[in-house]
């Protein structure tokens, strides 16, 4: 059984993910964390239910890890090339009790279990060897907090609250069937598209927004 933990903004650079966040939402993102493990760094936003959205960045000042990085920015020109052509909210995770299990069969989907941070891990995170996003993001990446999911009280709650996730895909009957296969509690809505695109309708003080 999988449920939405965060959806992703992937961004080239922070700046630019909290300027598009701020053009969609009429909201600034606060700073998050540094991921040092991963040479990442991420601003997040509470979204109601225990989900929040994190916009995360290769870090500059960040050190390469000793493998391929989550979200697939190792690839910048992708990131790049995605970003342009308007795909920046690239997908979501799913947070999972029995990582193992789900990715029994699956790793040529969702790759392998990461634990971070590598010294001393505290969840553990499925990565494909080379950090693309599972399915070209159409499939969630996976989480598994151990037991100790992320605090509420660590992320900002300036009052957005999501309302509904879509997902517009070539092939929608084919991710439906990941969906339930996975056992996804209140997966994204499909619908057919020419691209692989994510819509988010979000409640926010000021009304209800898009992201995109």
């Amino acid at each position: 059984m999988l449920k939405l933990d965060h959806l992703t903004i992937i961004a080239p650079t922070l700046t630019e993910g909290v300027a598009h966040v701020r053009d969609c939402l009429g909201l600034d993102v606060p700073f998050g964390t540094r991921h040092l493990y991963m040479g990442t760094h991420n601003h997040r936003l509470q979204l109601g239910a225990n989900r929040y959205l994190e916009i995360v960045a290769l870090d500059p000042a960040g050190t390469r890890p000793p493998r391929a990085r989550w979200f697939g920015l190792d690839d910048q020109e992708r990131v790049r090339a995605d970003w342009k052509e308007g795909r920046r909210l690239r997908g979501w995770v799913a947070s999972t009790a029995a990582i193992d299990a789900v990715l029994h069969g699956r790793r040529g989907i969702f790759g392998d279990k990461v634990a971070l941070p590598f010294a001393e891990p505290s969840f553990c995170f499925a990565i494909p060897a080379d950090g693309r996003l599972p399915l070209d993001g159409a499939a969630p990446s996976l989480i598994d907090h151990l037991g100790d999911p992320t605090s509420m009280e660590d992320i900002p709650d300036l009052g957005a609250r999501l309302q509904a996730l879509t997902l517009e895909h070539p092939d929608p009957a084919m991710i439906a069937v990941l969906y339930r296969d996975l056992a996804i509690i209140d997966p994204p809505v499909l619908r057919q598209g020419a691209t692989l695109r994510y819509h988010a309708l979000i409640e926010t003080p000021a009304g209800l927004r898009e992201l995109t």
